[in-house]
């Protein structure tokens, strides 16, 4: 979770008379936005005519829910805040699940919205909604900007405030008459730096005495590492202290997999060794990360044994859900430098956990001759190296990708993890490709999310991004029909996508390159064309349908009680 120690640049504009519209633009400019994700309408209409005249390129997009979904992986790939740009009423509203999105994963975002002029507000004008409102409990902050001459100003305190501290999005309402009226361009003023206080002596001599007297410790590496920066900060403490270490979701990618002390992501679908070091563990060091209920299981019986140390930006966070025994709250980064990590020996302990990653590592040796996505997602990301990044839709294969894939650093894994939101692959593919032309983005989809945002291949065909889309298609929603397999008696209740399109006519229709794979033997001439192709590509990858996602701790119970085939009860 970035901390802004410096203020934002300030826009530099020439003095004229400008109208708000094109203080918007002159001002994303002057702020170093680079591109916007958008889709124009009635009350976003004058900052559109603007846009040609300034420095942003933007990004048309089939869906405002797309713009978002871009915008919020921009962020992540950056640091910086991705913009997203919608008019009033639906298009508005559209950008919600993006907002939340961002809001829930602590991720950088600008949303700018048209809103009806302001004397019609409150009227029920058409396309008028109360976008401000509506937005409130997932927004950082808002902002309805009422002069042009406030507009420079209030944008880049927007940005600041969306980058600094624990990042997150924010709003700007910009009403039609105010993007019209004219005004003598403003002088600057910059937004105050986001200070964050240094974290208390108390708290780190409380840290240290906890890490010294510890016989079992483990780090807990959330997703604030890589909002922060800290991810070779954190890989040196750990290679110096040998403390054994576990990721959430969000905190993949910090230590590679093959990390000596790394022993895999944690929680519901986490890998067998984590969570059973976890549970057996005297101190959980949590770095960056909050104790979520897919991470934790049954909160009550999480690490019974275990004391902790709270590190993070965010003073909300510190013993919200688990009481810490020493809360460091600060710039993260500053937080680690002032913490000395000796421990006493370790070694009975790291002995044991490691000999149990050895013992439940993932097996790739599955029977039949159809395609075994764990295996073929490995294959692709070790095949990829260090410049796969992985922009992953919600469903079975994101777990998948989360337990199998190879991640260099956190920021090549870019997947909805509060909220869910299927739909968030392909976009955020846009978004991560956009944010770092030289690194390979693949989006991996499943074919119920793929649906939800398919248009954006039209996005992609427009401006010949070069995404690789890997398509697993089981022809059902998979995650919920395997909930229904295990704790519903086999309901298969609206899980059937048997219907589903070809999905390679569709991506011709479109323009997009596309070919079919169904047999093991075919991935790596699969992988081979993915890795070769030059513009946008999809790869349809039949999998069975009867797979499921394991190990899985089932809801309510306590990650000790991991369940690893259907018979488990």
């Amino acid at each position: 979770m970035t901390a802004m120690t410096t203020p934002a640049p300030s826009p530099e504009i020439e003095p004229a008379t400008r109208t708000g519209a094109q203080l918007v633009v002159d001002t994303l400019g002057a702020l170093g936005v680079e591109c916007v994700f958008g889709y124009p309408g009635g009350a976003i209409m004058p900052v559109y005519d603007a846009l040609p005249q300034g420095s942003t390129r933007h990004i048309l997009v089939r869906h405002e829910q797309a713009a978002a979904f871009a915008a919020d992986a921009y962020g992540r790939a950056t640091g910086r805040a991705g913009v997203c740009l919608a008019t009033s009423g639906p298009g508005a509203t559209n950008l919600i699940t993006g907002i939340a999105n961002a809001y829930l994963d602590s991720v950088p975002m600008v949303a700018i919205t048209g809103q009806v002029a302001q004397p019609m507000m409150g009227t029920d004008a058409f396309q008028e909604t109360d976008i401000f409102g509506m937005t409130m409990p997932i927004v950082k902050h808002s902002i309805i900007i009422r002069r042009p001459e406030d507009i420079p100003t209030m944008l880049a305190e927007a940005f600041a405030i969306a980058e600094g501290g624990r990042p997150g999005p924010v709003l700007v309402d910009l009403p039609k008459d105010v993007q019209q009226a004219q005004c003598d361009s403003p002088g600057k003023r910059l937004p105050k730096a986001d200070v964050l206080p240094s974290p208390s002596q108390e708290s780190i001599a409380e840290a240290e005495k906890l890490i010294a007297a510890s016989q079992r410790p483990l780090f807990y590496l959330g997703g604030g590492i890589g909002r922060s920066n800290a991810s070779e900060m954190v890989h040196r403490i750990v290679d110096e202290s040998g403390i054994p270490a576990v990721a959430t979701l969000q905190g993949l990618g910090v230590l590679p997999p093959e990390h000596p002390a790394m022993l895999g992501m944690l929680g519901m679908h986490g890998h067998r060794a984590a969570n059973m070091a976890v549970q057996e563990s005297d101190l959980l060091i949590v770095v960056g990360a909050r104790f979520d209920d897919r991470a934790t299981g049954k909160l009550a019986e999480f690490a019974p044994h275990a004391s902790v140390v709270h590190i993070d930006v965010d003073a909300a966070e510190l013993g919200k859900l688990r009481f810490a025994h020493a809360a460091v709250c600060g710039n993260l980064k500053a937080s680690l430098a002032a913490i000395d990590f000796a421990r006493g020996d370790i070694q009975p302990w790291t002995d044991r956990i490691m000999a149990d990653r050895t013992a439940y590592a993932p097996r790739y040796d599955a029977p039949g001759n159809g395609i075994y996505a764990p295996a073929m997602l490995k294959a692709l990301s070790e095949r990829v190296g260090d410049d796969f990044v992985a922009a992953c839709d919600v469903g079975q294969h994101q777990m998948w990708v989360a337990q199998h894939c190879r991640f260099s650093r956190p920021q090549a894994h870019l997947t909805s993890g509060g909220l869910g939101a299927m739909g968030y692959g392909l976009p955020a593919a846009i978004g991560a490709k956009l944010a770092e032309p030289g690194k390979e983005v693949f989006a991996i989809c499943g074919d119920g999310g793929f649906q939800m945002n398919i248009q954006e291949l039209a996005t992609l065909r427009r401006y010949q991004i070069p995404v690789k889309i890997v398509l697993l298609d089981n022809a059902m929603l998979g995650l919920v029909r395997q909930w229904q397999e295990l704790f519903f008696a086999g309901n298969y209740s609206e899980v059937d996508l048997s219907d589903n399109p070809d999905f390679v006519e569709v991506a011709n229709a479109f323009g997009i390159e596309a070919f079919g794979i169904e047999r093991r033997e075919e991935v790596d001439g699969a992988i081979d064309r993915l890795m070769a192709a030059r513009g946008p590509i999809l790869a349809h990858v039949r999998i069975d349908p009867e797979e499921n996602v394991w190990p899985l701790v089932p809801p309510g119970k306590s990650n000790a009680k991991m369940m690893e085939k259907r018979n488990d009860t």
